[in-house]
């Protein structure tokens, strides 16, 4: 099952950032379920991308080393070998493609244990077109070689990492090495929904075995130093999880 917009159609005629990516740029599709593999090729080739689908982990194991692509979206239950299995060669062989899960194992263990063995992002099924496409350009984003940046902003929030100082309309704000990251992973996120599992995966790291409840209680900490200034920044989104972001008017 697809999820689609409210109309029940999904809109591809412009990407979130209203640009098409280059055809040189190559994604491998890996599904058993052939009605999956040709939506999700038809839905990239129209963004502008080049695509190659496999229906099993040893074929797309192969057509990797052929087909070098630059992402991979990987199905976790395939008929002979899974695909935490086939992320567990490619990084033994030293192939670093970044991997994005697009899986009915929607186990909270099962998105542990793909994230650490070395995955780049966890999508469950139903999914949605659009969300996959925008997953997609930010695994590209992310792989991309590029200087990292000394300030981050969102409005008039501002993060120097260089002095690791933190201001908004030129108030200082003085946060703990845990909201800091906290933070800082929210600003180079930004506009971006980031659930609860998420955040703790990226700031309390992947073997964290606590209450995912302290993500509510840094999220609050954070809104008594960031938002007393207008508009509030850091967004709940009901359902889904937090977003640092301007309000729409």
């Amino acid at each position: 099952m697809i999820a689609t917009d409210s109309n029940g159609k999904m809109d591809m005629a412009r990407t979130s950032n209203g640009q098409q990516p280059e055809s040189s740029v190559r994604i491998l599709v890996v599904d058993d379920e052939e009605a999956i593999t040709d939506l999700v090729a038809t839905t990239l080739r129209y963004e502008g991308f080049s695509v190659e689908t496999a229906p099993s982990g040893r074929e797309a194991l192969a057509t990797v080393k052929t087909f070098r692509p630059d992402v991979l979206i990987l199905d976790v239950m395939l008929g002979d070998i899974d695909g935490f299995d086939v992320l567990r060669r490619l990084r033994a062989d030293d192939e670093h493609v970044p991997v994005l899960f697009l899986t009915a194992a929607d186990a909270p263990e099962d998105r542990v244990r793909g994230l650490t063995l070395g995955g780049d992002d966890y999508i469950c099924k139903p999914f949605s077109l659009a969300e996959l496409v925008a997953r997609v350009r930010v695994a590209l984003r992310r792989s991309a070689p590029q200087e990292a940046p000394h300030r981050l902003s969102v409005g008039d929030l501002e993060m120097n990492l260089d002095s690791m100082e933190v201001q908004r309309r030129g108030r200082d704000i003085e946060l703990t090495p845990t909201e800091f990251k906290l933070l800082r992973y929210l600003l180079e996120n930004a506009n971006r929904v980031l659930s609860k599992d998420q955040i703790v995966d990226h700031v309390w790291n992947y073997d964290f075995d606590g209450d995912t409840n302290i993500v509510e209680t840094y999220i609050s900490y954070l809104r008594k130093k960031i938002d007393i200034e207008r508009p509030a920044l850091l967004q709940t989104v009901r359902g889904f999880g937090y977003s640092l972001r301007l309000p729409r008017s």
